[in-house]
């Protein structure tokens, strides 16, 4: 990955998602729902051309980090996210259950 093209995730509400981007290039995403102050991660996405790059836990880690930064709960029903959350444990309090 060249220096210019280092990730970065940004909250697109309107989409509601969170955009990992590669320069222009939205090269995955997590798409969410609001309820309240209770994030619903429903979906993540990481194009094919990107796919085992670590990008994935860049956008999981940086979804993460905002939602605890809002002072969300998180739901994560992406089995992605869930999986992200056991090996990262500092994120478990974020998590509850439906």
């Amino acid at each position: 990955m060249s220096e210019q093209s280092q990730p970065s995730v940004v909250d697109a509400p309107e989409a509601h998602r969170y955009e990992l981007r590669l320069g222009d290039e939205v090269a995955g995403y997590a798409a969410y729902e609001l309820d309240g102050s209770t994030m619903v991660i429903t979906h993540t996405v990481v194009e094919p051309a990107h796919e085992g790059q670590g990008l994935g836990s860049t956008l999981a880690h940086d979804a993460l980090t905002d939602a605890r930064r809002r002072g969300l709960e998180v739901v994560a029903q992406c089995p992605f996210v869930s999986a992200y959350v056991e090996r990262h444990q500092e994120f478990a309090d974020l998590v509850v259950e439906r």
